[in-house]
């Protein structure tokens, strides 16, 4: 079994972390359908406020719904305006997270790390995480604009650091 990698600190606490998107409208009544980045619902209901493009958003209630969690928020009162936030990130600041046991990470704070060489020299940028099973997988946007996937592993990331550090084969596609 291989080990996941050696992690440092990757990110401040506070950053903002998206746990979810707005996705459109559902109904008439101002609720809005979410695409879900955090673990799950109850990791949503652990929070009253978010952080919606600089507007605060009270949530009232988030439920499962026929194509994904169903979100109403004090603050949107019908249909148009839960259109108007189709698109919108729901923020919280990273402190306001539970504390991780050691050895784990929130995917999220490796979104956005740039990835170098073990020369330094810069390689991409990390533009997704991802779990088909067997080891996280980094989607990996190189500086070509192609991506390719790395498996989050010790031998392809020996430690998690800002930036990361990945030898080039791993890159290669």
């Amino acid at each position: 079994m291989t080990r996941p990698p050696r992690t440092a600190e990757l990110r401040p606490a506070d950053r903002p972390v998206a746990l979810a998107a707005i996705a459109g409208a559902h109904g008439i009544h101002g609720e809005v359908r979410l695409r879900l980045f955090a673990e799950s619902l109850a990791s949503l209901r652990r929070h009253r406020h978010f952080d919606a493009g600089g507007r605060s958003l009270t949530l009232e209630i988030v439920r499962d719904g026929p194509n994904g969690p169903i979100a109403r928020f004090a603050e949107v009162a019908d249909r148009t305006a839960a259109e108007m936030l189709r698109g919108t990130l729901l923020t919280v600041p990273r402190a306001s997270l539970p504390p991780l046991p050691e050895g784990e990470i929130y995917w999220h704070d490796l979104i956005g790390l740039a990835v170098v060489s073990p020369a330094g020299v810069p390689l991409g940028t990390v533009v997704d995480v991802a779990n088909h099973g067997a080891s996280d997988i980094l989607e990996v946007e190189r500086r070509d604009g192609r991506r390719v996937l790395v498996p989050l592993i010790e031998a392809a990331v020996p430690l998690l650091a800002d930036p990361l550090v990945i030898a080039p084969e791993w890159l290669e596609t």
